[in-house]
């Protein structure tokens, strides 16, 4: 049964009406039209719609709307400084780390929960970080250089 329910994203409350059942993603994208976390798999296999709850990374496709009240999402969207990319969006813009850029939500937001738990991530840090996430494209070490800059302290803020 469809009921209202308040979650708490990119630091507003916002109110939803779906079934408390129903996956984070679909409130995220259909409800309120946040389209950083993509649907890949469903399966918690690909890392395309990883979100932060609570500052942790998780998979939005399994996870039901009812375990998210009280507590908070951030998306793509939320890590957004001021109008402009973070520095690890720059980062991953400098990079050129998107191809087809379907993975990219995913890199992004796994990433910034490694770089909010540990700013000097190394190399291998990172790879064990961003390896649950796919990409098809093949732009790997795009990625990680673009991840390296941030924990290096090379990254520029957005717009620089």
């Amino acid at each position: 049964m469809t009921q209202k329910l308040v979650i708490h994203v990119n630091g507003k409350n916002r109110t939803v009406e779906a079934e408390p059942e129903s996956m984070l993603l679909y409130a995220l994208r259909d409800n309120l039209g946040l389209r950083g976390p993509k649907f890949g798999c469903g399966l918690s296999e690909c890392g395309a719609c990883t979100v932060l709850l609570n500052g942790k990374a998780i998979h939005s496709c399994v996870m039901p709307l009812k375990m998210v009240e009280g507590q908070k999402v951030t998306t793509l969207e939320g890590l957004v400084e001021d109008g402009k990319p973070n520095k690890l969006q720059q980062a991953f813009i400098d990079e050129q780390a998107a191809q087809c850029g379907y993975c990219i939500n995913g890199m992004i937001m796994k990433a910034q929960a490694l770089i909010d738990q540990n700013p000097h991530a190394s190399r291998d840090e990172i790879k064990v970080s961003l390896e649950g996430n796919l990409c098809r494209c093949g732009t790997h070490m795009r990625i990680l250089r673009a991840v390296e800059r941030v924990t290096q302290g090379q990254a520029s803020q957005g717009g620089n």
